[in-house]
C-alpha cells in the first residue's frame, strides 16, 4: 500500500495526484490520510471542546474528500481509502507507514514557515520513516523521459538501484545513473587523474551489472562526474520525471538520520524525489 499525507494545501494535493499515478503503476492500493490532534478524533468527546472537535473532524473529512476527488479523477482504476490519523502529523504518518511500501508527502503544508525550503513534516517523514519516502514539490509540466539515480560506493547503492530500475521499468523511461566523485584539497578539488577516473567508471559499471541483467528492457545512461554530488544530481535531475537517492551514503557520520547528499536533495531536488531506505 502507498500512504499519502494531505492537509488541504496545494502541495498536499500535488502529492496525492503523484501518489495516485504511482499506485496505478505499481498496481497497489492508495490510502489518503489527514492528521489532527488526538482529542479531536474522539467522536464521543463532551464539554466545551466537543463542538471544536466536531468542526475539526468535518474539516479533515473535507480535506480527504478533495484529495479523493482528485485521485479518482486522475486514476479511476485504483483502490482508494481515506482515514483520519490522531496525533502529530510527523509521528502519525511515520506510524501509519510502518508496513507500507511507500509514503508520499508534499514539500510544504499549510503550516510551512516562510523561507524554509521544505516543511518540517516532510523533512521529519523523509528522515525517520522506515519505508521508502517520496517528496513531491512542483512536478515539471513536460518532464524529461528519465529517472535519475544517485549512485555511490556505499552499501545502500544497491537499494537505490533496485528502486530506480523498477521505477524506470514501470514508467518505460531511460535510467540515468549518476556517480559524482572528487579528490578534495585545500581551496578546491584536485584535477581527476586518469586512473582515478577509470576506477570510478568501472565501479559504476559493476554496480549496474546485476540490475541490468534483471531489467534488460531498461535503457541506461552512465554518467560519471568529477565534482560535488549535490551539484551533479541537481543538474542531472533538472526536468526529470523522478530522482532516486539513498537515505544514507558513503561516509555518513554516525547518528545522522539522513546523509548529507540526501539532506541536500530533500531541500533542493528539482523534480519529485524518492528516498530509498535500507532493506527492512
Amino acid at each position: 500500500m502507498i500512504i499519502v499525507g494531505v492537509d488541504g494545501s496545494r502541495a498536499g494535493l500535488e502529492a496525492a495526484g503523484w501518489a495516485a499515478g504511482e499506485a496505478a503503476l505499481r498496481g497497489t492500493p492508495l490510502r489518503l490520510v489527514h492528521a489532527m490532534p488526538s482529542w479531536a478524533c474522539e467522536e464521543d468527546a463532551s464539554g466545551r471542546l466537543a463542538e471544536v472537535a466536531r468542526w475539526m473532524r468535518e474539516g479533515g473529512r473535507t480535506v480527504l474528500a478533495a484529495a479523493e476527488n482528485r485521485v479518482r479523477g486522475e486514476q479511476p482504476g485504483i483502490a482508494v481509502e481515506t482515514g483520519l490519523l490522531p496525533g502529530d502529523p510527523r509521528a502519525a504518518l511515520i506510524e501509519a507507514a510502518r508496513d507500507a511500501e511507500l509514503v508520499v508527502v508534499g514539500d510544504h503544508g499549510l503550516g510551512g514557515v516562510r523561507g524554509l525550503l521544505v516543511g518540517s513534516v516532510a523533512y521529519g517523514v523523509a528522515a525517520h520513516a522506515e519505508c521508502d519516502v517520496a517528496l513531491v514539490r512542483e512536478v515539471p509540466v513536460a518532464p524529461r523521459d528519465e529517472v535519475v539515480a544517485g549512485v555511490d560506493g556505499s552499501p545502500t547503492a544497491g537499494r537505490v538501484l533496485d528502486v530506480a530500475f523498477r521505477e524506470a521499468e514501470l514508467r518505460k523511461l531511460t535510467l540515468r545513473a549518476v556517480h559524482a566523485w572528487s579528490l578534495p584539497q585545500a581551496g578546491g578539488f584536485l584535477s581527476p587523474a586518469g586512473d582515478g577516473e577509470r576506477d570510478q567508471v568501472l565501479m559504476l559499471k559493476e554496480r549496474l551489472a546485476g540490475h541490468r541483467e534483471r531489467h534488460p528492457g531498461v535503457v541506461v545512461v552512465e554518467e560519471v562526474v568529477h565534482g560535488h554530488p549535490v551539484a551533479a544530481l541537481r543538474q542531472a535531475a533538472a526536468g526529470a520525471e523522478l530522482l532516486v537517492v539513498g537515505s544514507r551514503g558513503y561516509g555518513t557520520l554516525k547518528g545522522m538520520v539522513l546523509g548529507s547528499v540526501s539532506q541536500a536533495m530533500v531541500h533542493h531536488a528539482p523534480c519529485p524525489l524518492l528516498v530509498a531506505k535500507r532493506d527492512r
